[in-house]
């Protein structure tokens, strides 16, 4: 089976818990078998590398920015309780500082278990240079608008013209990326057309895709459970398929408890919030409208313009149904 992983799903380690990437570690078992083999072009190691420190960044900051912030009125301190409650305070801060500074340590050093797995799957990965020839059939595909690839960028154009190499003819490709530049404009859940018809043309197989690396193993490696990732994922399909409100705030409370949504995770939430009448009509319900307000102001930037626009005016709308007195943030 020819497997080929893009960046961003690298890059997804490191929202993965550690039995999720002890579950990943099977696929380090299969390559070394041979029932898979995992094609590597230079361009995903080099954006891996390039984007790690950033995505990591992200994740600490969110870390440090975690305070227990207790506010006691000064009635509180005839209480034994308030002296407890001040030494624990103390105890969470002093922890705190531990966690981050052993997270620091394990990141200068490229110590967390996400880089370890990572490295293992880079080791064991058919590994494809970016040669000049292959560099100059990425030009020339990007110079006449075939795709993938964005205006200016040729990283996706070379892993494409990278795998028609690399791949055996008549072999089929199972390709996972979470990036706009393979899916379909009509299903963000299929592979371009274009993409498709050529590789049938010029390998004379069948190209799969995957947004994640969950469907893929669940279809094809079932023992192999991402299980804090397709409990996500299937929170998000209980808002999308929502026939009555109960299962709303269900799907909500769930989704409330989950981080680090991907691209398509984000549209189908945007999506439920406006098209789902069992979503839409509870909006200003408490839970519902904390829920989505948080979404909004977090992945504005990943939702399509004209849906967050959408979105965020549903949500001003239901402002005054909300007791809170925090002011919209948007």
């Amino acid at each position: 089976m020819n497997v080929f992983i893009d960046t961003n799903v690298f890059l997804s380690f490191y929202h993965l818990t550690n039995d999720d990437l002890e579950e990943l570690r099977k696929l380090k078992g299969l390559l070394e078998k041979g029932d898979v083999v995992l094609h590597l072009p230079d361009q995903p190691v080099d954006e891996y590398r390039r984007n790690r420190e950033t995505k990591i960044a992200d994740a600490l900051k969110r870390l440090k920015e975690q305070k227990l912030n207790l506010q006691f009125p000064a009635l509180c301190k005839d209480y034994g309780e308030y002296g407890t409650l001040r030494e624990l305070q103390k105890e969470f801060e002093k922890q705190h500082s531990l966690l981050v500074a052993k997270i620091s340590k394990d990141i200068e050093s490229n110590s967390l278990k996400a880089d370890h797995v990572t490295q293992e799957l880079f080791e064991k990965a058919e590994a494809i240079e970016s040669t000049e020839k292959l560099i100059s059939k990425a030009q020339l595909r990007m110079s006449i608008g075939n795709p993938p690839g964005k205006n200016g960028s040729l990283g996706d154009a070379i892993n494409w013209e990278a795998l028609l190499e690399s791949v055996p003819d008549d072999e089929d490709l199972y390709l996972i990326a979470d990036d706009r530049d393979y899916f379909s404009a009509l299903d963000e859940n299929k592979h371009k057309e274009f993409l498709i018809r050529e590789w049938k043309d010029k390998k004379n197989a069948e190209v799969f895709f995957y947004r994640r690396l969950a469907p893929f193993f669940k279809e094809h490696y079932p023992d192999i459970k991402l299980a804090s990732e397709l409990e996500k994922e299937m929170s998000v399909q209980q808002l999308v398929g929502s026939r009555a409100f109960v299962t709303t705030h269900s799907a909500i409370a769930k989704l409330a408890g989950f981080e680090n949504f991907s691209q398509s995770q984000v549209s189908e939430i945007a999506d439920a919030a406006l098209t789902n009448s069992q979503v839409s009509w509870i909006l200003g319900d408490h839970d519902v409208f904390e829920f989505m307000t948080k979404f909004a102001a977090e992945y504005k930037d990943k939702i399509e313009k004209e849906s967050c626009e959408q979105l965020i005016n549903s949500l001003k709308e239901h402002e005054l149904d909300e007791d809170e007195d925090d002011g919209f943030p948007f």
